[in-house]
């Protein structure tokens, strides 16, 4: 055995570790998907304060009407989806899975059927923006309808894999609680 400052024990080359403990593969993938996760939930963060500082531009005139327009009907519901995520973060440090199942659906009921209801609720006014390009809401000169159906399309991105990542966990942890029941 070698001390901290002393030569290399005789006869290991370094090669000798294939005997050595590893670290169980659902552990390791728990960790990467913990971090996935986080890195989701703090986009969208970054796109809820991004739609609460315009509700609150708007509501308290901050600004004039014509450089930040109001919210949509959708944005407020919206503005729930920060609770899903919070129960998320919750989640991470005891791999609770009752937390972990509470946001995934609360991402369904109050992310993604906000963002489906926000889409049929703008269409007709993207609609009369493509077909006459007349708008009539503008966010710091460009049309509301636009700006927001961007905003959507990132938050649909970030919130479908956030509940693919959070299966995925899900499936980790079951695993790692099947195998001490095991034993």
């Amino acid at each position: 055995m070698a001390s901290r400052a002393g030569p290399r024990a005789a006869g290991t080359d370094g090669n000798d570790y294939q005997h050595r403990e590893r670290v169980a593969n659902h552990y390791q993938m728990s960790v990467s998907l913990k971090n996935e996760i986080k890195k989701l939930i703090y986009a969208h963060i970054a796109i809820w304060l991004l739609l609460a500082a315009q509700a609150v531009v708007a509501h308290l005139k901050l600004v004039s009407h014509d450089l930040v327009a109001m919210p949509y009907q959708w944005e407020y519901p919206y503005l729930l989806s920060i609770v899903p995520s919070l129960f998320g973060l919750f989640s991470f440090p005891r791999n609770n899975i009752s937390y972990l199942v509470i946001s995934m659906i609360s991402t369904g009921l109050f992310s993604i059927a906000p963002l489906i209801y926000g889409s049929m609720e703008m269409f007709p006014m993207a609609q009369q923006l493509y077909r006459h390009g007349k708008a009539y809401r503008f966010i710091f000169g460009f049309s509301a309808v636009s700006v927001m159906y961007l905003v959507m399309v990132v938050a649909v991105q970030v919130h479908a894999w956030q509940i693919y990542y959070s299966k995925k966990l899900l499936d980790s942890w079951f695993t790692s609680t099947q195998e001490k029941k095991k034993k």
